[in-house]
């Protein structure tokens, strides 16, 4: 299904996105939604994801690329094709799936007649190149594959920097709370980071470049080492910090301890750590050439420019935004049916206005915390991010926004419906599945955590934090109400 967008602005360049809830994905869709003459379609596997009043601005077709039928309606008419698709932190044969759902992308949009695909890939060469990294190295081979029938433009990116993406998020984390590391030998490895704004930029402008045939272009700001980003992120926040290579901290080891010390799960900081293990530099000159008009700005300045972002809450889109993971995904996780245990509490707020008591429950979680009891939320969550989970500290994207789709701490927002229904799944690791519900109705709110346990230990963890949950989610409900009473809250985009 799809719906579509009418109007004069129809005509003109037809894009479709896919990807278009990721991290880059977003970012992409706001910026052509300014460009004029260009009409979008979006290829998502939950339309609930793009924001509602983005709904009424493009064309929405609900699939993957492993679905032929919504793949083929995705592809038809279209001018411009972007494939942001990757499996960053996926289990099983991710790279047999990259490469499956490369194939089918391309045979659809030839199909279909689409004159170009452009593509953003990782930095890296064959004989040295990570897993993830030769998987994306892949997928660029197979998009390319067919070059007398449909033009592909590879655009490789490296660390890609800006507020909310995986890498800055990392070096963000380890500046700011770790004044002195031991590091592993590989922080020496050279990379070649790059600004989200720039990357955005890139892709933007090759809708319209005038070029022949496939082209790959490298992009990137110069060559610099983990060290010595970290290092150029600690001079733009005003910090000093000291950094020791030592020879026995593994990839492993160096994994457990970005999850400890940073948002990203132990999937994602080992497959991000195996690919800093190679040099992922430029490979041509191809970005100066074809697009002389974008001077990528520096380092630092990119750094700065995220950190602006954060400051002002300006965070557009977050790394853990969209994934292909079942948790992550959050498709039909919006029902209650399985659930077949539940802790419900209700509280009568009288004559507090009930937008104001949905935006203090909105506002819950992150830098705000979770009010009396933080302490052993923050201990649930150390233990998540022992057992490999995300543990708290992923936190929010908005101080006080939220939709569907963002992360919250261990939580995934499920549905948002302003002013009745807010509902978190469950992130973190559980003998089964869990969510967290508010409802309201009338002038009562109503609190539900639902659970759907797996086997035997799934109930006895239920009973085992049912007193806990009598504190937690006690307090939880009745300070929302307090911070609402007090005009404190937020609003919903």
């Amino acid at each position: 299904m799809s719906e579509r967008r009418a109007g004069p602005e129809n005509r003109g360049k037809r894009i479709l996105i896919t990807g278009a809830t990721g991290y880059i994905g977003r970012r992409l869709k706001d910026r052509l939604l300014r460009e004029p003459g260009l009409s979008l379609r979006l290829l998502v596997r939950n339309r609930a994801k793009v924001r509602p009043e983005v709904r009424h601005r493009v064309e929405i077709v609900e699939g993957d690329t492993f679905q032929k039928e919504a793949l083929a309606q995705a592809a038809s008419g279209i001018d411009t094709a972007f494939y942001l698709i990757h499996s960053m932190g996926t289990k099983g044969d991710f790279s047999g799936l990259d490469r499956k759902s490369a194939e089918n992308f391309r045979t659809a949009c030839i199909a279909a007649g689409v004159k170009r695909i452009i593509y953003l890939g990782g930095l890296g060469v064959r004989q040295t190149a990570s897993k993830h990294l030769l998987s994306r190295i892949e997928t660029g081979e197979i998009l390319a594959a067919e070059p007398e029938k449909i033009q592909t433009i590879w655009f490789r990116a490296g660390v890609i920097i800006g507020s909310g993406s995986a890498s800055f998020e990392i070096i963000r984390n380890l500046t700011e709370k770790l004044p002195c590391m031991l590091t592993p030998r590989w922080v020496t490895t050279k990379t070649e980071p790059v600004g989200v704004a720039d990357v955005i930029s890139y892709l933007a402008a090759a809708i319209d470049l005038d070029a022949r045939g496939n082209l790959v272009v490298d992009i990137g700001c110069g060559q610099l080492s983990f060290q010595e980003m970290m290092l150029g992120a600690a001079k733009a926040m005003g910090l000093r910090r000291i950094l020791i290579p030592v020879p026995f901290l593994t990839p492993r080891l160096s994994s457990y301890w970005l999850t400890l010390f940073t948002p990203v799960p132990f999937a994602v900081a080992a497959a991000l750590v195996e690919g800093l293990k190679s040099e992922t530099i430029v490979q041509n000159d191809n970005a100066r050439r074809h697009f002389p008009q974008i001077r990528p700005m520096s380092y630092e300045e990119a750094v700065q420019a995220a950190i602006r972002e954060i400051a002002e809450n300006q965070v557009l889109s977050r790394w853990c935004d969209s994934s292909a993971g079942a948790l992550c995904d959050i498709k039909d996780q919006d029902t209650l049916a399985q659930a077949i245990l539940r802790d419900c509490r209700c509280l009568d707020f009288g004559e507090i206005p009930a937008e104001r008591i949905f935006a203090s429950a909105c506002a819950i979680g992150g830098r705000q915390g979770w009010f009396t009891y933080t302490f052993l939320w923050r201990l649930r969550g150390l233990i998540d991010k022992m057992a490999g989970g995300y543990g708290l500290n992923r936190g929010r994207r908005d101080l006080s926004a939220l939709r569907v789709g963002d992360a919250l701490d261990f939580w995934k927002v499920a549905d948002l419906k302003p002013g009745q229904r807010l509902l978190l799944l469950a992130q973190m690791k559980v003998p089964g599945r869990a969510w967290l519900e508010f409802t309201i109705s009338g002038h009562t709110l109503t609190q539900t955590a639902h659970f759907y346990p797996k086997g035997v230990w799934g109930r006895l963890y239920w009973y085992a934090v049912l007193p806990l949950h009598h504190l937690v989610f006690r307090d939880l409900l009745n300070k929302i109400v307090a911070r609402a009473a007090g005009g404190e809250g937020g609003e919903q985009i």
